[in-house]
């Protein structure tokens, strides 16, 4: 994909992505990795073994007694657990806000978080393996917004007059006026990040999972995750009901309405526990701002 050139020097200018966190989905996703190994990358990571402490010490986990080392962490709250812990202290980071989409660093945060959480409540609903690329793919669906929200509110008045007279969507109207949209940036920093090709095109198609060959389940369910989080109302900007759909996606995987109903009740509960992870934003602005 060739990319305007102050758009490629903002990607580049992202900070690379934590060695910490590319090592704890690794050892999570092997079933033949040992809590000590998990134990022993995170502990490397002085900030993130302060917020792994502080998640597993929430109400998310219930624990009765506080949890004091990293080890004793990972045996109450076990690998899945983990992995959102330590994506949630490792990733909040690179949340700022997004002018372009009128919406803040914590609000996209919580939105990411949102995601993240309805894909693994989907994925039960659904009775597909908990696969820890949901969540990842989830948390970071919409990373592209990060680079592309000055460019968006530069270019506003263009792509404003695209929606409102032309019928484009927000995505058609990203890409007709800056030459790409933010999930398909958000494939190109997925890429520099060297991420597996299954969540690469789960950001990169998490508006469009009907362009995909593959038939992988993954952009599908992030795919419905954020629709229903944008029905919601968590997190969410001007952008958010400016996309077009692609079908009856809820009826592909034989979801119905009274589901669908059911799923957002758990997704509100699920949210209210884990605001810990919520409440891990950058930066020292309310909104996340730099």
């Amino acid at each position: 994909m060739k990319l305007d050139k102050r758009i490629l020097q903002s990607i580049r200018a992202l900070p690379p992505f934590p060695a910490t966190v590319r090592k704890v989905m690794a050892l999570a996703g092997d079933p033949d990795s040992s809590h000590t190994e998990l134990a022993a990358v995170i502990r490397l990571d002085q900030a993130i073994t302060a917020n792994v402490l502080r998640i597993c010490n929430s109400a998310f986990f219930g624990l009765r007694r506080p949890v004091d080392n990293v080890g004793d962490a990972i045996l109450h709250m076990g690998k899945k657990n983990v992995l959102r812990a330590v994506m949630a202290a490792g990733l909040s980071r690179y949340f700022r806000t997004a002018r372009g989409y009128d919406v803040g660093g914590r609000d996209l945060w919580e939105h990411a978080v949102a995601v993240a959480l309805m894909s693994q409540i989907c994925a039960a609903r659904i009775s597909i393996p908990d696969d820890p690329r949901l969540f990842t793919a989830g948390v970071l669906h919409d990373i592209g917004k990060m680079v592309m929200g000055e460019f968006v509110h530069e270019a506003w008045q263009r792509i404003r007059a695209l929606r409102e007279g032309q019928g484009y969507s927000f995505l058609e109207a990203e890409e007709e006026v800056l030459g790409v949209n933010h999930a398909a940036l958000g494939g190109e920093i997925a890429l520099m990040w060297k991420f597996p090709d299954e969540i690469l095109k789960a950001i990169a198609f998490h508006h469009r999972p009907d362009q995909l060959a593959s038939g992988d389940t993954v952009p599908w369910v992030v795919y419905l995750s954020n629709q229903a989080c944008h029905v919601m109302g968590i997190g969410v900007g001007t952008d958010a009901l400016a996309y077009r759909a692609v079908g009856d996606v809820a009826g592909r995987f034989g979801i119905k309405q009274r589901d669908l109903e059911d799923m957002m009740a758990r997704l509100h509960h699920s949210m209210r526990e884990a605001r810990e992870l919520v409440s891990i934003v950058p930066g020292p602005g309310r909104n996340g701002d730099a």
